[in-house]
């Protein structure tokens, strides 16, 4: 089975594993067989291709990369009863266990114990097939194709940042970051009833998809980001701040353009401690919520794309076939300003 294999940190392969040939021989009774079609390029792929590690996460064996899948059910497992051969689907990449106290407690996705997609050493999905459980996989609606079917798996992230945020009809919001996580996350906080979102970021660019996205999308550069919130609100400020940067800088400045009583969501990763200023948020009484990934989101991902309450297409900028995957990743690492998210497709 040829797979897209990150051999080590800036070395990739398109070669045979034979361990995945193996492994996904055997198809357990509550399992579906999965033939791939579109896998997105997450930004966590290309750390771990650029730097061989996210955290505590290090690549110390060749991995398969990719966890953004949407795909074709080929074959069910003896007890299946929700999919059949033939259903087009999309897959949430990351296996709890289901006794777990966190699993029962319903926040899944903070189980010390999940399994994800392309997260050390658990392989990736930039391969042909793949077994996965009918739990964590969703048959799309027919009017939603499997190039937006792979955008679910961010979009969810944007959908459990509004969920935890409380957004409320007429809120106005900030999201700091116009990368695939930011922009996911703004049209999450539309759809969830914002009235406006300011979204800032450094690359011009980004800043003008941001804005052909929605008329209640302000681009402005991070620079100009409170003092322009401030002036819209007379000098009151957004109720909710979504941090979507990673970056300790822009982190430090998340209180500046909140309004009092407001909400602060930490969606971007930071390996390092930040600077976080404890009288700015005393003085607003600001309530701070962190996310890590998601959980119960995909059927609501689907939900709204099919509806159009959300659309994602034009966050897809680029899409190869499964032979370019090194070139893509490549193109992927060189972070072109004009690029939002890059897809992969697997030959049918």
């Amino acid at each position: 089975m040829e797979a897209l294999v990150l051999e080590r940190q800036g070395e990739l392969s398109l070669r045979d594993m034979p361990e995945i040939d193996r492994a996904e021989e055997t198809l357990g009774p509550r399992d579906v067989r999965i033939r791939l079609h579109t896998v997105g390029i997450c930004g966590s792929d290309v750390h771990y291709y650029t730097h061989g590690r996210i955290g505590p996460f290090v690549v110390n064996a060749p991995m398969i990369l990719g966890h953004e899948a949407s795909g074709t059910v080929i074959e069910c497992g003896a007890e299946v009863t929700t999919l059949a051969p033939g259903d087009r689907v999309c897959m949430e990449p990351g296996i709890p266990d289901p006794n777990s106290r966190a699993s029962r407690m319903g926040m899944y996705n903070i189980d010390p114990a999940v399994r994800f997609w392309a997260t050390p050493p658990v392989h990736g999905i930039l391969r042909p097939t793949c077994t996965h459980p009918e739990a964590f996989t969703f048959r799309l609606p027919d009017n939603v194709s499997f190039a937006e079917a792979a955008m679910v798996e961010p979009l969810a992230v944007g959908i459990h940042a509004a969920t935890k945020a409380r957004v409320k009809p007429g809120d106005n919001a900030v999201v700091m970051g116009a990368g695939p996580i930011g922009l996911v996350t703004a049209l999450s906080a539309l759809a969830a009833g914002c009235a406006r979102v300011w979204v800032s970021d450094l690359a011009q660019p980004k800043l003008e998809i941001a804005a052909s996205l929605s008329a209640a999308i302000t681009p402005v550069s991070p620079g100009d980001l409170a003092a322009q919130v401030l002036a819209a609100t007379d000098g009151w400020g957004a109720e909710l701040v979504f941090e979507a940067t990673g970056s300790p800088h822009a982190a430090a400045g998340v209180f500046q353009p909140l309004a009092p009583g407001g909400c602060v969501v930490m969606i971007g990763g930071q390996p390092d401690p930040i600077a976080y200023d404890a009288g700015a948020a005393m003085v607003r009484e600001a309530r701070v919520e962190n996310i890590f990934r998601y959980a119960h989101a995909f059927p609501r991902c689907l939900n709204m794309i099919a509806s159009g309450a959300i659309d994602v297409k034009p966050l897809i900028t680029r899409t190869f076939g499964f032979e370019d995957s090194l070139r893509a990743f490549q193109i992927a690492a060189s972070a072109p300003p004009a690029d939002v998210k890059m897809q992969i497709e697997l030959p049918q």
